[in-house]
């Protein structure tokens, strides 16, 4: 039975097909490790983890129900269990309480249940409607969304995935991009993963952009756009991967204001042409930024923004919009608070593991899609070390010039004859490196730069790293990052930093805790002990009064959660 296992009947009657799944049974309890997590219960049920699970599919019956993994996968997230495999290392009675059982499952059995949710095929439809209700749920942060794209690097052995530059390692590895849309708090909505290198470009035309037109609430209808000819739908922020033209003028045909750096080398404006602007954070915080705007005629034909702030050692950063109602500083707090989702990816990195592989399985991926032509890709590569080689002996024949006392005609033979012979040399040397080169264009032009991926080799075509087991653990990921999200803008008022509300917050999951059920009052206690300091319980106290007020119940339970400190009177 394993470790840790009392209740042997429903088990053995479970394994045999005749009961289960087993409800959860709360006892009390003291001292259970990591107590402190069920205090994210009403945020991970506000924020989704229940909602729409009839669309994954059932799993197998047995002792643990689709709840409880699911519940059990929630809690793990926010423990900072970065993989399925460390549960070997956690006590799983203690965790099993957590869930009003005996124990959790064993790692091979959480890794059946997993798989039977992923290959159900389910998992894209139950992430789709926890988006579209994110994005429904708060209209005003759906209006302004964040476009970035994220390498997750693939170092196995599987398959051939495509290269592509990762810039925090600054090299091309294997892996997948993931292209991360998320709001002006960092909270993410959704993300599209592929294994293909087209660029965000692309992402933003086929994938993003299309899906943002169906989902994004409050959009002014056709009315309203055509009597305003400068309204739009919504802004979408991106860095200078998207910057292109071509693409702001493809949006704004579709009536939605785009925001990015400009580039290229610009020349700096006038100081004097610079004023100061007061400008909200993200997070309410006060700022003052110089900044000043003209407008910009693109080459696509149409006019944009473009505004630069100064900075304090006089650096300007120029950014475009196409957002020409919103006021000057509003489009510069937009464009200056990416740095939320560059936290987001900090943040997810280290404490959520946000590149860890869910599963090794493979999948086939759309064989019409259109890829790098490896011949191509060689030829083009072979075309630039020849030209490479080419400039280095252009550069070294004309260094060789004639020396004073050639000119005066004091130069012996011998050294007129060995001048004569390099530079012959080189010469020879840069015609044969110009014919190579044109020999190779030539090839490089025949032969078409994309084929479809179905025309690639055995040995060169890829396939998918477990694409519905990563979309099933991103989205629990997402969840898990808005519930704590929620629950640090409750803590932010009761503290004197305000960026010590996660760290608090990791305080309180890791903290033990007793376990109190009540069944004639129908509640279930959950007493948080002490925390590090007084101004950490007070801070606490203040949550759990926030907390109570949900009148959450346990999920699959009637029993409604309260929460206090150890010493503290039931509320």
């Amino acid at each position: 039975m394993g470790m840790a296992c009392t209740r042997v009947i429903e088990r053995v009657c479970a394994s045999a097909g005749q009961g289960g799944p087993a409800q959860a049974r709360f006892e009390a309890a003291c001292d259970v490790a990591q107590g402190g997590v069920l205090w994210a219960l009403p945020a991970l049920e506000s924020n989704g983890l229940l909602r729409h699970v009839d669309r994954l599919g059932a799993i197998k019956e047995g002792f643990y129900s689709l709840v409880q993994v699911m519940v059990l996968l929630g809690l793990m997230a926010l423990c900072r269990i970065k993989a399925i495999e460390r549960l070997r290392f956690c006590p799983p009675g203690e965790l099993g309480k957590l869930l009003g059982l005996d124990r959790i499952p064993e790692v091979r059995t959480l890794r059946r249940k997993v798989a039977e949710l992923a290959g159900g095929g389910q998992v894209a439809p139950w992430s789709d409607a926890l988006a579209r209700e994110w994005l429904a749920g708060d209209a005003r942060a759906a209006g302004v969304l964040y476009v970035d794209g994220r390498v997750s690097v693939y170092h196995g052995g599987q398959t051939p995935l495509p290269r592509r530059y990762v810039t925090r390692e600054r090299l091309c590895l294997r892996g997948l991009t993931d292209y991360w849309v998320n709001d002006q708090l960092g909270r993410p909505f959704f993300v599209v993963s592929t294994a293909f290198t087209d660029g965000m470009q692309a992402m933003l035309r086929e994938e993003i952009v299309p899906r943002l037109l169906r989902e994004v609430p409050g959009q002014p209808g056709p009315e309203a756009l055509a009597q305003d000819p400068y309204a739009h739908r919504f802004v979408v922020i991106f860095d200078r991967e998207g910057y292109s033209p071509k693409l702001f003028a493809e949006l704004w045909r579709q009536r939605i204001a785009c925001q990015t750096y400009r580039r290229g080398a610009v020349e700096d404006w006038p100081r004097g042409e610079f004023s100061w602007h007061d400008a909200q954070g993200p997070q309410g915080q006060a700022a003052r930024m110089q900044l000043a705007e003209r407008g910009v005629w693109m080459a696509e034909g149409f006019w944009m923004r473009e505004i630069r702030r100064l900075g304090e050692k006089g650096h300007q950063t120029a950014i475009l919009s196409s957002d020409y109602r919103s006021p000057l500083e509003v489009i510069g707090r937009h464009m200056f608070s990416r740095w939320t989702q560059e936290n987001f990816f900090k943040y997810m990195d280290e404490h959520f593991d946000l590149d860890r592989l869910a599963s090794y399985e493979t999948a086939g991926a759309d064989e019409t899609k259109k890829v790098v032509n490896p011949v191509w890709r060689r030829l083009d590569a072979q075309c630039k070390s020849r030209s490479a080689a080419l400039a280095r002996r252009r550069a070294e024949f004309a260094a060789i010039a004639l020396r004073e006392e050639v000119l005066e005609g004091r130069e012996t033979t011998r050294q007129m004859q060995h001048y004569v012979a390099r530079k012959a040399g080189l010469r020879e040397a840069i015609e044969s490196l110009e014919r190579e080169a044109e020999e190779l264009k030539e090839q490089r032009q025949t032969a078409p730069r994309k084929i479809e991926l179905g025309q690639l080799g055995e040995d060169e075509r890829f396939c998918l790293i477990a694409p519905n087991h990563k979309r099933l653990f991103d989205t629990i990921k997402m969840i898990a990052y808005r519930a704590e999200t929620a629950m640090a803008l409750l803590l932010r008022p009761e503290l004197a930093r305000t960026d010590d509300a996660r760290a608090l917050l990791r305080e309180i999951y890791r903290s033990p805790a007793d376990l109190i059920p009540d069944p004639a009052q129908g509640t279930l206690t959950v007493a948080l002990h002490h925390l590090a300091s007084a101004r950490s319980d007070q801070a606490a106290r203040d949550l759990a009064a926030h907390l109570n007020q949900c009148e959450a119940c346990y999920p699959g339970t009637t029993l409604r959660l309260c929460f206090k400190l150890v010493s503290d009177p039931f509320p």
